[in-house]
């Protein structure tokens, strides 16, 4: 259970475990593989554009659940991320269309290799509580990867979707519960209390004959 930083810490782990794998082969530079969108890709060769946030079964996500003895906690939301990962060539035009496939032939590798990201990418909240992002290819049909690219100015280029499930954000509304410890019992209380106590205690003798 990840704090507001578990959408961005997913991200990142993705990039890192990428700039592992792709270099220095197939790439030489590791920060060529950021996260923006496909429009804005700069000199990067490898673009992970977040393109929705999904609640996953929202409905088991709700009420409260025991955080500590005296507090209880709204319970975290679960999400399903979806990226679309891109690849950006800078080889010459009649290599480009290869060195595309290339890439993306890489991370197909890669995410299948790695179904789940290895701990040692993950950061902050997640870290410390040892989230698990586990990340496969979505099948997507070109038509609504086009949809996703949403740019008619822009060339499309070689691009796949990629989910990551795992990612959840822990709730900060809590309530606080006192537990009972004592009773307390008021002078009247007490009195019509021994009045039923003797009342029995009299039936039952004459019910056994003790009273003669």
């Amino acid at each position: 259970m990840a704090d507001y930083t578990a959408f961005v810490e997913a991200g990142n782990a993705l990039v890192e475990m990428l700039r592992d794998k792709l270099t220095p082969e197939p790439l030489g530079d590791r920060e060529s593989i950021s996260l923006c969108s496909p429009h804005d890709n700069g000199n990067n060769q490898l673009t992970i554009y977040l393109y929705q946030v999904e609640e996953e079964a929202p409905q088991n996500n709700v009420g409260y659940y025991q955080a500590d003895r005296n507090t209880q906690r709204i319970r975290p939301a679960q999400f399903v991320m979806r990226y679309l990962v891109t690849a950006h060539s800078k080889a010459p035009g009649q290599l480009k269309e290869a060195d595309q496939h290339r890439l993306i032939g890489a991370v197909v590798q890669t995410l299948r290799d790695n179904p789940m990201i290895p701990s040692k990418y993950l950061s902050g909240s997640s870290a410390e509580e040892g989230a698990q992002f586990h990340v496969a290819i979505e099948k997507t049909s070109m038509e609504q990867i086009l949809k996703i690219w949403n740019n008619t100015t822009k060339e499309y280029k070689l691009s796949l979707v990629v989910a990551l499930t795992g990612a959840s954000i822990n709730s900060g509304r809590t309530r606080q519960i006192s537990r009972v410890t004592d009773a307390a019992i008021n002078a009247q209380e007490r009195e019509a209390a021994l009045e039923i106590l003797g009342a029995d205690d009299g039936a039952q003798r004459r019910g056994t004959g003790g009273g003669v």
